[in-house]
């Protein structure tokens, strides 16, 4: 994509803010903090308006909670045309972590993540959602 530049008016306090934002998250100038700002913003507007999105599905969990395994992958049957891939981590010799890729609508994957993050054993669950065009 091209790059057009434009210029910005804020108020001293504003700008101090964005500056503390840019640095406390490591952007290297304003322009990539605008940027993050931006796209975040959209991301949570087409979360909002149902659009399309992408995004990940982050469960920790204990392996040996009884039927937890079963439960998690009838829910994802369930939704299998939302679903791209899972992958499972060993944390530790009972703690495992699943991470699930997604892409639909943003109101179906909430009800996803919802279902899969309530099943009993799930110590703790988190959906993130990103821009899918």
């Amino acid at each position: 994509m091209p790059i057009v530049r434009f210029s910005v008016s804020l108020e001293k306090e504003l700008l101090q803010s964005l500056d503390q934002f840019a640095a406390e998250n490591h952007f290297t100038n304003r322009s990539q903090a605008l940027r993050h700002l931006i796209n975040e913003h959209t991301v949570t507007h087409k979360w909002q308006c149902n659009n399309l999105v992408a995004g990940s599905i982050t469960l920790v969990f204990n392996h040996h909670r009884r039927d937890l395994m079963k439960k998690l992958t009838d829910i994802q049957h369930d939704y299998h045309d939302m679903i791209l891939s899972s992958q499972h981590f060993h944390l530790e010799k009972e703690l495992c972590m699943e991470i699930i890729a997604v892409k639909g609508k943003a109101a179906s994957l909430t009800k996803l993540a919802d279902r899969l993050i309530a099943v009993k054993g799930i110590q703790h669950g988190k959906l993130t959602m990103s821009r899918a065009d």
